[in-house]
């Protein structure tokens, strides 16, 4: 596993998952647009979570392209890359169940969703955040699932609606989850830690 570590530190591939990350986050904005059109300008910043969770991390990218650390946008990147990539994979393995079919779209955001999560994991030895800064990520995360669940501004899918309160209990405990590998990777005593160079 340590082999890998070399690669994701090397500029070439930085620029590389810059380049990716920004037209993924730019392809979610636009997915969104729809929705967008129909949310209520006070909730516009929390409707379209996933581009705005890889929006975080192409912050971190930059970042470390400059040599340096951002670490608030570090710990939003663990937390909602995390959250989101394997939320996406849960929902739209749900729609297959109940659908029996998923298109190519769907198998596609299955797909880049899960890289999100991967993602949120492989970089984590290089964040440096603190407590206050995964505070912060908590908050936004769980203000988001409230958004979601109580105003009922989460993403649309139409097929999934008699199971909103039990995708919303899930949410939360994702979350939560998200949270706690941000503490476990990041925050942990002897935790694993590289310095990009």
């Amino acid at each position: 596993m340590n082999r890998i570590y070399p690669l994701l530190a090397n500029r070439s591939f930085l620029w590389l998952l810059l380049v990716v990350n920004t037209a993924g986050t730019a392809y979610g904005y636009v997915w969104y647009g729809w929705q967008l059109k129909e949310t209520p300008p006070i909730f516009l910043l929390f409707v379209p979570d996933s581009p705005t969770a890889s929006l975080f991390f192409v912050f971190v990218l930059l970042a470390f392209l400059l040599k340096r650390n951002w670490p608030l946008m570090e710990s939003l990147a663990i937390v909602t890359l995390f959250k989101y990539g394997i939320w996406a994979v849960v929902m739209n393995s749900l729609v297959f169940l109940i659908q029996d079919e998923l298109d190519w779209i769907g198998l596609m955001l299955a797909l880049s969703h899960f890289a999100m999560a991967v993602q949120a994991l492989l970089y984590a030895p290089f964040y440096h955040f603190k407590w206050w800064h995964l505070m912060v990520a908590a908050i936004w995360t769980l203000h988001n699932d409230v958004i979601d669940y109580v105003f009922f501004m989460l993403p649309r899918y139409q097929m999934l609606n008699d199971f909103i309160p039990e995708i919303g209990y899930f949410t939360f405990w994702l979350s939560i989850l998200s949270i706690a590998i941000g503490y476990y990777f990041v925050i942990r005593p002897k935790r694993f830690q590289l310095e990009l160079k």
